[in-house]
């Protein structure tokens, strides 16, 4: 497969943050840490070693991985590299969007393995891990309960309970098959559909599934999946756990974060509560709060804590105390030897609103590395692209733009009257200067009729325009084929598809091509063909 790559800005489809970070605005300096570049990380790696209780760490991968290790020995080697104080991580997460969800979901981890393979060719002395972090802990099943294949939705359509990755997986054999029909039949789908069943069908709730899966996708390039749902990792941040809920301190940090990011001419991507955790059973999750009286409360549960209750419950349970989106990075900072976390530009966007929470707290801020974005297409598409006389820049344009753009190009008229009305424009300076002789308040009169000839002028263009459209039907119809093709209902691809046809009609490859081609600290849209 071959690659070629444009800028950012060029795709029309990024917020102004993401943008501004990846342009070094000095604006956003006072938010971020070391830069994503090779020198960065040359800075990051001097400050970061001898901060991880790593034993307590591999203990507890090698317990969640158990007899599965045996398949994938890179994993395995990856696993018991994090007890050396010279091995660090790289990191990414998301949530347990079923079947991978969307595109963008494998190109995040393709990202994480990449960079990771690029950071030990700039500094072999040490190792680096690719690291999935699973959100097993959110609970926001709407976003994660469907995928879409050939812009088919296929939909897990169940009550939602708790945490999702504490979801069990039974009931979800009818989703599991109608997913496996769309792949169609060939090696490469017989491939997939079996990875999919031995996930959902034979693991018990909805993270081990989600690791099986991933595993299968991943695993042969060494990506280590944690699930952080997990009370020996929670007694490491049980300490600020306690300093945050009783202080309140990440709250009035963010807050001020955001007045002064909006200051600077960006939009707040998270707002941060007074309490950022949430209470975790098997149950239930729900917020905590603090009352009036000073206790506090599990919302909708009929649960109260004194603050020393709270600290108990803290200490002897701290599974039951889980982070939300602000308080997450940093229960992930305190766990892993982390340099790096690579996240689509809102993550990035809320992580820049991070920074003071993390000084706090005395936890170094790690490297914000934008993923990859990806385009993938074939030789048929391409060939159709270039037949148009379109190119891969250009196809991120405006539909109707690029009809008449094309329009213009072949048209065997000419479709402007600018020469018309630059002759119309002379008689009108004519005319006024006639009409302000006889009687100067006839200037505006003059002016009326000359603006309702010129709307007339443009009218009359676009009608030309319209009539010579017909002419060239066949191509314009190629034109919106093209677009509803690579932009699925009218958005990028990865955002909008799942990895499965592509996954049929190239397989294993689909891996190995992504981390091929993509350049993570380059920060270029790739297109893949």
């Amino acid at each position: 497969m071959k690659a070629t790559y444009i800028d950012y800005k060029d795709t029309n489809s990024f917020s102004k943050t993401l943008l501004a970070y990846l342009s070094n605005d000095p604006s956003l300096a006072n938010f971020a840490g070391n830069k994503p570049t090779i020198e960065g990380f040359a800075r990051q790696l001097e400050t970061k070693a001898g901060k991880t209780d790593r034993a307590t760490l591999v203990q507890v991968l090698r317990h969640q991985y158990g007899a599965a290790l045996q398949q994938h020995p890179t994993v395995a080697t990856n696993i018991d590299a994090l007890a050396d104080e010279r091995t660090f991580t790289v990191t990414t997460g998301h949530q347990l969007n079923i079947f991978t969800g969307p595109l963008y979901f494998i190109f995040k981890i393709a990202t994480t393995i990449r960079l990771a393979r690029d950071l030990k060719i700039a500094f072999p002395e040490y190792n680096f891990v690719p690291v999935y972090w699973m959100a097993t802990e959110d609970h926001d099943f709407a976003e994660i309960n469907h995928t879409r294949l050939h812009g088919k939705k296929i939909v897990w359509d169940i009550p939602a309970v708790g945490a999702t990755g504490r979801m069990k997986t039974a009931g979800l054999t009818d989703t599991v098959r109608e997913y496996q029909r769309t792949l169609g039949l060939s090696d490469n789908s017989s491939k997939l559909a079996a990875l999919v069943e031995a996930a959902y069908l034979k693991h018990d709730n909805l993270a081990d599934a989600t690791r099986h899966l991933v595993n299968g996708l991943f695993g042969a390039h060494g990506l280590v999946i944690i699930d952080a749902d997990e009370a020996t990792l929670k007694q490491r941040f049980a300490p600020f756990i306690e300093r945050d809920i009783l202080g309140l301190y990440s709250h009035s940090a963010i807050e001020k974060t955001s007045e002064a990011l909006h200051a600077a001419g960006f939009t707040a991507q998270v707002h941060a509560r007074e309490i950022n955790f949430f209470y975790l059973t098997d149950g239930f999750r729900e917020r905590i709060v603090k009352r009036e009286d000073a206790r506090f409360e599990v919302l909708n549960q009929g649960i109260y804590f004194s603050e020393d209750e709270l600290k108990v419950e803290i200490q002897q349970h701290p599974e039951r105390f889980s982070p939300n989106v602000v308080m997450r990075p940093l229960y992930q900072e305190v766990i892993l030897p982390n340099l790096a976390y690579i996240g689509g530009g809102a993550e990035v966007a809320y992580w820049l609103q991070l920074k003071s929470c993390f000084e706090h707290y005395g936890l170094d801020f790690p490297i914000l590395v934008p993923r990859n974005s990806a385009m993938i297409t074939d030789d048929n598409m391409s060939v159709k692209v270039l037949r148009l006389n379109l190119t891969f820049r250009s196809i991120f344009k405006d539909t109707e733009e690029l009809k008449k753009e094309y329009v213009r190009r072949h048209t065997k008229h000419r479709l402007t009257l600018n020469d018309e009305w630059m002759e119309l424009n002379a008689i009108f300076s004519k005319l006024r200067l006639r009409a302000h002789k006889i009687d100067p308040s006839l200037g505006p009169s003059t002016d009326a009729v000359k603006a309702r000839l010129k709307k007339a002028i443009h009218n009359l263009e676009k009608k030309l325009l319209k009539a010579d459209k017909r002419n060239h039907e066949d191509a314009l119809i190629q034109i919106d084929r093209i677009k509803e093709k690579l932009f699925p209902g009218g958005v990028l691809q990865e955002r909008s598809e799942n990895m499965g046809p592509l996954y049929v009609r190239y397989g294993d490859r689909l891996i190995d091509e992504l981390i091929h081609h993509f350049n993570p600290l380059d920060f270029k849209f790739t297109i893949i063909y």
